[in-house]
């Protein structure tokens, strides 16, 4: 069977609707796979502004927009190599990542070192959580937190419920925050020790109380936007140092935006901040996404090595993805689907494409 010259990919309109385009598959080239998808996760956050956004924008449209191709996270099975690979042959499962490759879409081209193979454990399902999953496990390295502390998480999406449960396992106690009443019924239903739910709660008394006033020894804020307010409230929840200057790092991953200049007053003199929006060492290194990997032995922690835990993590049940998922909707019914869902958007969390067999 010849190589496919033609794919289908869901792209974003400005109507709010998310509709399957035609479009090339991209050509094979050196460092590459070609990979028949099989699931694809949404990231509400980063790839679509969040489902209120989302449903606003179906409410009052916004003319003459390009459609967006969007997604970066996928699964399925090779179904050919370009030269150069060898971690890979036909017909192995895998799950891929990077943006403008890991696409929503049928068929996908993608650097081989953005790839790992998959268990035979891990469904095609669990396996597109891996972009955010190993996006997690990079947030919590930069954390660099020892055995025992106390971690609080600002925002309960995707990306701060796998950083929680991997916290827990790695022997961190972990108190999640979020506007929304549903995301911390999830987080509890995983096993988070503790929720905030910000407005009817105070999320820096709570979390105080939470390490019985010692002070977190640590934060993560989770969400893109302005997380001014949460910031704040964090590093209100440090622990302090005798002269009452709050310390320990708080990592930032995604588009959060907030001005040091206006927190110095408040606090953050001392905090350490720290960004973490990316999979591991080696993503958007075209180097080496397509070519060689690292030493090991100089360079042990890398995207691709982040990812092959990631999945053993799943395939041991100690990181919980099923927990996450709240729709399923069929590659072939997007629209309908997602249209259907976002009428009650703060109960949408994880959303996975699937293609049928």
């Amino acid at each position: 069977m010849a190589s496919p010259k033609k794919r289908r990919i869901a792209a974003q309109f400005g109507d709010g609707h998310i509709r399957l385009v035609d479009g090339d598959v991209p050509d094979l080239k050196a460092g590459t796979i070609m990979v028949e998808v099989k699931a694809s996760l949404v990231s509400p956050g980063t790839e679509l502004g969040g489902w209120r956004r989302l449903k606003e924008k179906t409410e009052n449209p916004i003319p003459d927009t390009e459609p967006r191709p969007f997604g970066y996270s996928n699964s399925g099975i090779v179904y050919e190599v370009g030269d150069g690979v060898t971690r890979f042959t036909k017909g192995d499962r895998v799950a891929c990542i990077g943006g403008g490759y890991a696409l929503h879409t049928d068929w996908a081209v993608v650097p081989h070192n953005l790839c790992v193979r998959l268990p035979d454990e891990v469904s095609f399902e669990n396996a597109s959580y891996a972009m955010l999953s190993a996006t997690s496990l990079n947030a919590l390295r930069r954390a660099d937190l020892g055995f025992g502390e106390c971690y609080g998480i600002a925002g309960l999406g995707i990306l701060g419920q796998l950083a929680g449960q991997l916290h827990k396992l790695a022997g961190n106690y972990v108190i999640g925050w979020d506007t929304i009443p549903f995301r911390t019924k999830i987080a509890k239903n995983w096993g988070i020790h503790d929720t905030v739910t910000v407005g009817p709660e105070d999320p820096v008394k709570k979390s105080l109380s939470f390490t019985g006033s010692y002070g977190l020894d640590g934060g993560l804020i989770a969400f893109g936007g302005d997380a001014s307010s949460a910031v704040r409230n964090l590093s209100r929840s440090l622990k302090k140092r005798p002269d009452g200057h709050p310390v320990g790092p708080i990592v930032v991953v995604g588009g959060a935006n907030f001005s040091y200049a206006d927190h110095e007053a408040g606090g953050l003199s001392n905090v350490d901040i720290r960004r973490a929006g990316r999979t591991g060492l080696g993503y958007h290194d075209e180097d080496w996404e397509y070519g060689q990997a690292y030493p090991p032995v100089v360079m042990r922690w890398t995207t691709t090595t982040n990812l092959e835990l990631c999945m053993r993590l799943i395939v041991e049940k100690k990181l919980d993805v099923d927990a996450l998922t709240t729709h399923t909707i069929p590659f072939a019914e997007i629209d309908e689907g997602i249209c259907e869902a976002i009428q009650d958007p703060d109960s949408m969390l994880g959303v996975v494409f699937v293609h049928a067999d």
